[in-house]
């Protein structure tokens, strides 16, 4: 079976609910370690392979992308950076069709973005003005992923937010094709029309380290945002510092909450759009209907057999996928919580009373018509969520992921100097007697 149904819970805890860590070197695949030896002839972790990487492309730059980007991927790219005027005949290339799916898009995602307030303040209630304002980053770096297929949705959901939030310059780097050596035309047109300000024809590790270290072509940037494969993944861990990070990106995941009125062939299509992202995506249901489990593995069998990625998700639901029979749905929901998904999936009767009970979670999806493709692509959110249980503190991508918070202090001078003894005391208490001086100076000045 495709989809193993669980009626143990602590069976299902160890084994599809568990977090696993895909970092660890002793669970490297094969096929990882197999192209690590092809491209520095030695046996390195996939953190010794990105470290060594980053190493060369601060120092070399340029030439080191260049470089790398023959051993890795067997391109020779005389130029990394790919003209605005080739984005917008992109564009224009495209079926029409496409075209206005990937507009419509962008207008949602553009959209819903504005919507989110900024919050700057100020008060006088405490003595003079002290308050917050919320500043745009200068420059962001967006990883747009096209490892196994192009996703130019990706590249919607993070530069939007970051121009919607006021960001003055905004970097991409995406992979080229390893066929035809070119970025594909579908991600140049999601380009012109997210309207990033530079397109880099860069992938992975090198690019990240493009990003944060600068090189002669490559502009330095302020934070990076974006999820990747597992070399991207160790590359974000180890500039964090040089720069800003949105947060770290393991495979993706999906959890379905349904009961007895969802419908089954929806339920395994929903399934099966997680699980065809990767072999280690994660796509799990949890009911306390039994016959529900059963239907769903059956439509599994079925539309597995439509699928052109029909091999990576059958992987998928065998290595972590699984139908969890719970004793009911307040359990269903608690697990949930626990598991902290990035896409809940609430395919039950009044989803919105059950969604009060979710604190962990990238997105809430309610209700069977509310399904994950179409936060995928086109209902507004960024479809940028974090992963591996990281939803229990981050939230998804959104504009104040590209604003920084600047605190304002104008006290008056009677609050200052009545403030100034208690000021000196800690000051004091810590042994940072110029702390203290600077305060007592001022103690009695009105």
């Amino acid at each position: 079976m495709m989809l193993r149904i669980y009626d143990d819970l602590e069976e299902a805890r160890r084994t599809v609910l568990q977090r696993r860590d895909m970092m660890d070197v002793d669970t490297t695949p094969e096929p990882i370690r197999a192209s690590i030896r092809r491209v520095f002839d030695e046996e390195l972790t996939p953190e010794q392979a990105v470290a060594r990487l980053l190493a060369d492309v601060r120092k070399r730059g340029d030439e080191a992308l260049r470089e790398w980007t023959v051993r890795i991927d067997g391109l020779t790219l005389d130029a990394f950076k790919i003209p605005v005027e080739e984005w917008e005949a992109a564009y224009h290339w495209l079926p029409d069709e496409l075209s206005e799916a990937l507009a419509l898009s962008a207008e949602r995602i553009r959209d819903f973005h504005a919507c989110q307030p900024i919050p700057c303040w100020t008060t006088d209630t405490l003595g003079g003005t002290l308050g917050q304002k919320l500043v745009p980053l200068e420059r962001v770096g967006v990883y747009a992923p096209g490892g196994t297929a192009p996703l130019p949705s990706s590249l919607l959901m993070a530069v939007i937010p970051a121009r919607v939030a006021g960001v003055d310059g905004v970097t991409v780097c995406t992979p080229a094709d390893r066929e035809t050596g070119r970025v594909p035309d579908v991600m140049l047109a999601a380009a012109h029309i997210a309207g990033a300000d530079q397109l880099f024809s860069l992938g992975g590790a090198l690019a990240i380290g493009a990003m944060a270290y600068g090189t002669q072509t490559v502009p330095r940037v302020d934070k990076i945002v974006g999820a990747g494969g597992l070399f991207t993944t160790i590359a974000k861990r180890q500039v964090f510092g040089v720069v800003g990070l949105d947060g770290i990106y393991g495979p993706t995941e999906t959890v379905v909450v349904a009961d007895d009125s969802a419908n089954p062939a929806w339920v395994a299509a929903d399934l099966l759009a997680q699980a065809e992202h990767d072999v280690l995506a994660t796509a799990i249901l949890l009911t306390p209907s039994r016959k529900l489990a059963e239907a769903v593995q059956v439509e599994i069998a079925r539309q597995l057999e439509t699928l052109s990625r029909a091999e990576i998700a059958a992987a998928s639901l065998e290595g972590q996928g699984g139908a969890v029979i719970t004793p009911d749905l307040e359990t269903a929901v608690q697990l949930a919580d626990e598991f902290a998904p990035e896409h809940l999936c609430l395919s039950v009767e009044e989803p919105t009373t059950w969604a009060e009970r979710i604190r962990n979670a990238g997105g809430i999806f309610l209700g069977e018509h509310s399904f994950e493709v179409l936060g995928d692509y086109v209902a507004g959110p960024s479809h940028i969520m974090p992963t591996g249980g990281t939803a229990r503190f981050k939230g998804p991508v959104n504009v104040l992921d590209f604003v920084k918070v600047v605190n304002i202090i104008g006290l008056d001078a009677a609050t200052a100097a009545g403030l100034c003894p208690a000021a000196a005391c800690i000051a004091d208490a810590e042994s940072l007697t110029a702390h203290g001086a600077a305060a007592k100076a001022r103690a009695n000045t009105k």
